[in-house]
C-alpha cells in the first residue's frame, strides 16, 4: 500500500483555482521531488496535502482518506509539514520551538527526541536558549525541520528548505534530509528550487506545470529526456 495517494487534486485561494487534477503518490520510505516554475502549483500541493487550504479530489494516507480532515488531525495522522520560508516562532527559543512542534503529544519521550535532534543539528544545541529570530537563515531551516519532526511524522512536506541559504548551508541541509531518510526510513516529499541537487537524492521526481503534473519518473528518466534537462536542470 503506498503511504500517500493524491488524485484528481483541485485547490486555490478563494474563486482563483490553482491545481487542476493534480495526482502523485509517494511510497513508503522514499523521496519524491516535485519541481516546477513560480506559481505552477507547488506550495498549493503542500498546502493542499496538509489540510491548510481548501481542497477536493483524493488525499489517501496509509489507507484513509484525509481530504476532508482538518490540519491537526493530518499531522496527529502522521504528516508533518516545514513551510516555505522557515515557519518558526521568532520570539520563542530553540526549545521552545522544539516543544512546540510536540503539540500532538503527550508522551514522555518529547525531551528525548529533543536531544536526539540536537545531536543531529548540534547548532541547535549550543543555541538551544537563543531566540529563532536570533539565528542564521541555515539554522532557521534547520529547526523548522526538527520542529516538524518532533511530531514523530511518517511523511515530511519539505517546501523549498534551501530558499535563501548558501550553497554550502544547503548541501548540508540536504545531508540530513538523505541520512533521516535513510537511517530512519522517514517518506519526504520535497519542493525545491535547486533541481539538479534535489534530483540526486530522489528517488521519483514529478514534473508540475500551470496546476498539473505533466511528468514524472525516476531522475534518470527524466534527465535523459532533453526538453526537460534544458527546462529544470539547465543544460
Amino acid at each position: 500500500m503506498s503511504l500517500l495517494t493524491v488524485d484528481h487534486l483541485r485547490a486555490g485561494y478563494g474563486p482563483v483555482n490553482v491545481l487542476d487534477d493534480v495526482h502523485l503518490v509517494v511510497e513508503p520510505g522514499e523521496i519524491v521531488v516535485m519541481l516546477g516554475a513560480n506559481g505552477a502549483g507547488k506550495t498549493t500541493t503542500m498546502r493542499a496535502i496538509s489540510g491548510m487550504i481548501p481542497r477536493h479530489g483524493e488525499v489517501v494516507f496509509e489507507g484513509h482518506d484525509i481530504v476532508r480532515s482538518s490540519p491537526d488531525s493530518i499531522v496527529r495522522a502522521g504528516i508533518a509539514q516545514v513551510p516555505q520560508g522557515r515557519g518558526t516562532f521568532p520570539e520563542l527559543d530553540v526549545q521552545d520551538n522544539l516543544r512546540a512542534g510536540a503539540y500532538i503529544r503527550s508522551d514522555k519521550e518529547i525531551d528525548a527526541d529533543m536531544d536526539r535532534w540536537f545531536e543531529v543539528f548540534p547548532r541547535l544545541k549550543e543555541r538551544r536558549t537563543q531566540r529563532a529570530g536570533s539565528l542564521s537563515g541555515g539554522e532557521q531551516q534547520m529547526l523548522a525541520i526538527a520542529r516538524a519532526l518532533m511530531s514523530r511524522p511518517k511523511l515530511l512536506l519539505c517546501d523549498e528548505p534551501s530558499l535563501g541559504l548558501a550553497p554550502l548551508i544547503t548541501q548540508e541541509l540536504f545531508a540530513v534530509i538523505e541520512r533521516l531518510n535513510r537511517d530512519t526510513g522517514l517518506a519526504v516529499l520535497l519542493v525545491e528550487q535547486n533541481a539538479n541537487l534535489a534530483m540526486h537524492m530522489a528517488h521519483r521526481v514529478y514534473l508540475i506545470e500551470t496546476g498539473r503534473i505533466v511528468a514524472s519518473g525516476s531522475a534518470a528518466e527524466l534527465s535523459e529526456d532533453d526538453a526537460i534537462r534544458k527546462a529544470y536542470l539547465g543544460y
